[in-house]
C-alpha cells in the first residue's frame, strides 16, 4: 500500500500541489500537517505511520516536507527500514524499494554521520583553542568579583538580601549562591 504524506508551515500555505503529486503516484491514503519542519507534535504524520504495515511505502511530495536535517530524515527513514517500511520522495526520485534507493540512503547516512564527527571535531578544537588562551566556555558570569565585593559591603552595611540583589540586578538566588552568608541574613531578617 502507498500511503502519502503531505506538509505545509502555516494555514497561509496550500498543501493541493502535495496532495496532486501524491494522487498521480496512486497514493491509497494521503495525511496532511500543517505545522512546522521543527514542530514533532504532527497528527498526519502520526496518522500516517500508523496506517504502515511492513512491505508499504511512505511517499512524500519532497524530502524536506518530513524534516530539516539530513540526519533527522536518516534516522526517520532507518525507523521506517526497520519496520519493512519503503520510503519514496518524488521530486528527489528516491525510492528504498530499490537498489539505488536503499544505496542513496547508505550514503546520505555515512555524510551525515561523517558531519557529526567533523562538528564535534572542530567544536573540541575551537574549546582547546579557547582554553589555552585562558578562556572557559559557557555563559558569562553575573557575580564579577567587584559585584561581590559590593554585595558584601552592602550586606554588613545592613541592607536586605533583597535590595543587594536588586542594586546588583542579579537574582537572589544568584546572591546566596555566590555568598552563602546572606541566606542567613535573610533568615534573621523575617525573625
Amino acid at each position: 500500500m502507498l500511503i502519502g504524506y503531505a506538509r505545509v508551515s502555516t494555514e497561509e500555505q496550500n498543501l493541493q500541489l502535495q496532495i496532486d503529486a501524491l494522487n498521480n503516484a496512486q497514493c491509497e491514503r494521503i495525511f496532511t500537517d500543517k505545522a512546522t519542519g521543527s514542530n514533532l507534535n504532527r497528527p498526519g504524520l502520526t496518522d500516517a505511520l500508523s496506517h504502515l504495515r511492513a512491505g508499504d511505502t511512505l511517499v512524500v511530495w519532497k524530502l524536506d516536507r518530513l524534516g530539516r536535517t539530513v540526519k533527522g530524515l536518516v534516522d526517520f527513514v532507518t525507523k521506517l527500514e526497520a519496520q519493512e517500511v519503503n520510503f519514496c520522495s518524488i521530486t528527489d526520485k528516491i525510492d528504498t524499494s530499490t537498489t539505488a534507493g536503499r544505496f542513496f540512503f547508505h550514503i546520505m547516512a555515512s555524510l551525515s554521520q561523517m558531519e557529526r564527527e567533523l562538528t564535534l571535531e572542530r567544536t573540541k578544537a575551537g574549546l582547546a583553542a579557547a582554553r589555552a588562551v585562558g578562556r572557559v566556555g559557557g555563559r558569562q558570569r553575573r557575580m564579577t568579583d567587584s559585584k561581590i565585593e559590593a554585595a558584601k559591603k552592602l550586606l554588613s552595611s545592613g541592607k536586605t538580601p533583597r535590595d543587594v540583589a536588586k542594586t546588583l540586578e542579579v537574582s537572589i538566588p544568584t546572591l546566596y549562591r555566590w555568598i552563602p552568608e546572606a541566606a542567613s541574613i535573610s533568615i534573621n531578617e523575617g525573625s
